[in-house]
């Protein structure tokens, strides 16, 4: 309001103005904290909703997902220089798509490589590892053939192996190419009703291992005896010697190189197999049989 001038003065009157200030007690009652409350609640509903989905899907579901919500990746890739054709933009030549020469393995749309990688290693052509079973069979047969040639010759170059040339029978059976060493009336493999290879055939079974270490064909072995009994049957049998006639083979061809995992199979029969039927106590049905197994073969019955 105006006060009134001093008697006597020209002085305008002095104007004051009061101004009331009213403090504010209920901001605490307002509704900003909500909307900060609801965008948390939101956010971290979204964040659990992802942790589920990365649970709960597979890599090509996200995966597809993923490409959902980006969908300028999938159209970028729809107007990429050959895209949309058979091979996506790929090269014809490329390790993974559909073979045309040894080095690849097939489309991953379409193939499976055997270990789900490809490689230089795997395809069908002459390089690689996946050649059929008539195919490998044949080039066993080759090899087995080399390696007949290559034993004869390597015996007939030692004076000591050259007359156990008789002992050795190549024989080409159903599982592969078996090896028989054989005894006579005046030879044997082993020292009389023992499992102890004498030195001649120690050397000739060192240098079968030799000669076959190179190959990849599994070896399966098998031990014969005659029918020739012994007194106590509880000490020794023509079962035992069998098995471990066939055992002390394997270990011989073990120490020439041949690693344990190729070894297929290792038995004794006793005299259940004779080779001379007619007379199973015949010296020649004494016997170690070292079969080379056909690759991805299986056992006759």
């Amino acid at each position: 309001m105006a006060a009134r001038a001093p008697h006597g003065s020209n002085q305008p009157p002095k104007i004051i103005v009061k101004k009331i200030y009213v403090e504010g007690h209920g901001g605490h009652h307002g509704g900003a904290w909500k909307v900060a409350y609801a965008d948390f609640v939101t956010a971290m509903m979204a964040f659990f909703l992802l942790l589920w989905l990365l649970g709960a899907t597979t890599e090509k579901q996200r995966k597809s997902l993923a490409d959902y919500f980006a969908p300028t990746l999938v159209e970028l890739k729809q107007n990429s220089a050959g895209s949309n054709g058979l091979f996506g933009g790929e090269s014809i030549i490329d390790k993974d798509n559909y073979p045309h020469k040894a080095a690849q393995t097939g489309t991953r749309s379409m193939t499976i490589p055997t270990d789900a990688n490809g490689g230089e290693d795997v395809g069908t052509g002459q390089k690689g590892s996946l050649k059929s079973k008539e195919a490998l069979a044949a080039e066993d047969r080759d090899n087995f053939r080399k390696l007949r040639a290559e034993l004869r010759k390597r015996m007939d170059a030692s004076p000591r192996l050259a007359k156990l040339a008789d002992h050795v029978h190549f024989v080409a059976t159903r599982d592969g190419m078996r090896i028989d060493l054989l005894d006579d009336a005046n030879y044997s493999m082993f020292a009389l009703g023992t499992t102890t290879l004498v030195p001649e055939a120690s050397k000739l079974i060192g240098l079968i291992g030799e000669t076959v270490g190179p190959m990849h064909n599994p070896i399966m072995i098998r031990g014969h005896t005659d029918s020739l009994g012994y007194g106590d049957t509880k000490q020794m049998n023509n079962w035992m010697l069998s098995s471990g006639r066939a055992e002390a083979t394997r270990r011989k061809l073990a120490d020439s190189g041949i690693p344990n995992d190729r070894f297929e199979r290792i038995e004794g029969v006793a005299d259940r197999e004779p080779m001379v039927a007619d007379n199973p106590a015949d010296p020649r049905n004494r016997r170690v049989a070292i079969t080379l197994l056909y690759r991805r073969g299986h056992f006759g019955d």
